[in-house]
């Protein structure tokens, strides 16, 4: 694996892109908030805007990467994005946030939909059609991802005590690194993806159709929305800002937040090792309940603990719950679902839904963190979490009644 040029490629495309997205996104929410000055409410509706327009880049993304394969247009589209991060964010974003909110939070919703929201669900997605097709394993190279994001934050951090426009030039910079890797990546396109109408004609609007007609789509889109969409927000909307209110000192705060959160993100990294060992072992659905509850747990746990070390000890959790998170979810996809609709189904299962969650969910949640506070918007998040795993306990698919349900599509041939 360690020699095969196509693994190296997918790794560094997912190294610069965690770098790029990392070095801001880490610290997005408490930029809102604690620099500008946004209220719960408006960072909501910040968060909520950016998942909505994502949508759409999301569905295109998933479409066309199904027609096309390996090929990169679709990576040459996103590079322009991550190195115009900087200058957006900047001369752009910030200033319209601060007199035109409402302007601001709809260009933001298109530039981060596109490059960044949808962009890293296209990539991941993308990196692992590289998987199949070139013979390594997905979650190694997804590791690099992760490291990618944990070198970013280990800095990020401090950079934003000092001036966060230093977080975003860095952004552009990994960007440019993105674009000049895309010039050296020379894929290998097969006479399928060069001439998909002769040889995939189903890859059409209708499949998309035929798939949501599939009931254990639903329960898979279901489960999803109600722990992976809830945690999201849980996690990049609110726990940031908890977890710096720990300190006395915001800067301080900043800092260690961005230690520990690299410190979370190696972990990360360790765990995609281990992820697909254990999801093999325990099955695909079963390996989707744990990371649930491992979700819920961690909610509930930071409304528990309020000491910094333990609310330290719970944020590792994230280290250990997304690897075998995303891991199963590709899976899971792999063995009830055609395979070449990979992407689609991905993008419109797992990450389309969760930011229709985050649309629906992100600017009630944060009124209810304002008139409430953390302890019971944490409370009440974790029972939802909890209430959707044991649902799924008895609505996701086991791994051996996939014969047992017709499919849009016979993928007895593609299950890995």
């Amino acid at each position: 694996m360690f020699k095969n040029k196509n693994y190296w490629f997918s790794s560094g495309y997912l190294f610069l892109f965690f770098i790029t997205w990392s070095i801001w996104w880490s610290f997005y929410s408490i930029w809102l908030s604690g620099t500008l000055g946004l209220t719960g409410s408006q960072t909501g509706t910040v968060f909520s805007i950016n998942s909505f327009l994502s949508l759409i880049f999301m569905l295109l993304y998933g479409v066309i990467q199904d027609k096309i394969g390996t090929k990169k247009h679709l990576i040459w589209f996103q590079s322009i994005f991550l190195m115009g991060t900087g200058p957006f964010i900047i001369y752009i974003y910030e200033p319209l946030l601060q007199t035109n909110f409402t302007i601001s939070a709809i260009l933001g919703g298109v530039y981060f939909g596109a490059g960044f929201i949808a962009g890293v669900a296209f990539l991941e997605s993308y990196a692992e059609k590289l998987s199949r097709k070139f013979n390594f394993e997905y979650g190694t190279s997804r590791m690099w991802g992760s490291i990618g994001y944990a070198c970013a934050t280990l800095t990020a951090g401090l950079l934003l005590s000092i001036n966060p426009h230093l977080n975003f030039w860095i952004a552009s910079v990994a960007g440019v690194g993105f674009f000049l890797l895309n010039c050296f990546f020379k894929t290998e396109v097969t006479k399928k993806e060069e001439e998909p109408e002769e040889e995939a004609p189903s890859l059409r609007i209708k499949d998309i159709i035929s798939i949501v007609k599939v009931k254990k789509f639903w329960y898979f889109v279901l489960f999803l929305f109600g722990t992976a969409c809830i945690y999201t927000i849980y996690d990049v909307q609110l726990f940031p800002i908890y977890f710096t209110e720990h300190f006395t000192d915001t800067d301080i705060g900043y800092q260690i937040f961005g230690y520990l959160n690299s410190f979370q993100v190696f972990l990360e990294s360790a765990m995609l090792f281990a992820a697909p060992f254990i999801v093999n072992r325990i099955g695909a659905k079963q390996s989707l309940i744990l990371a649930g509850v491992i979700m819920g747990t961690r909610i509930i746990g930071s409304a528990l603990v309020d000491s910094t070390i333990a609310i330290s000890f719970i944020k590792l959790l994230h280290g250990i719950e997304l690897p075998i998170l995303l891991i199963a979810i590709f899976k899971y996809i792999s063995l009830n679902f055609d395979q070449r609709l990979s992407a689609t189904i991905y993008l419109i299962g797992f990450k389309i839904s969760g930011e229709i969650g985050v649309i629906a969910f992100s600017s009630i949640i944060g009124k209810l963190y304002d008139n409430t506070g953390f302890i019971t918007t944490f409370f009440v998040l974790g029972t939802i979490v909890y209430i959707f795993t044991i649902a799924s306990i008895f609505f996701l698919t086991n791994q051996n009644s996939k014969r047992n349900e017709v499919l849009p599509y016979d993928t007895t041939q593609n299950a890995l």
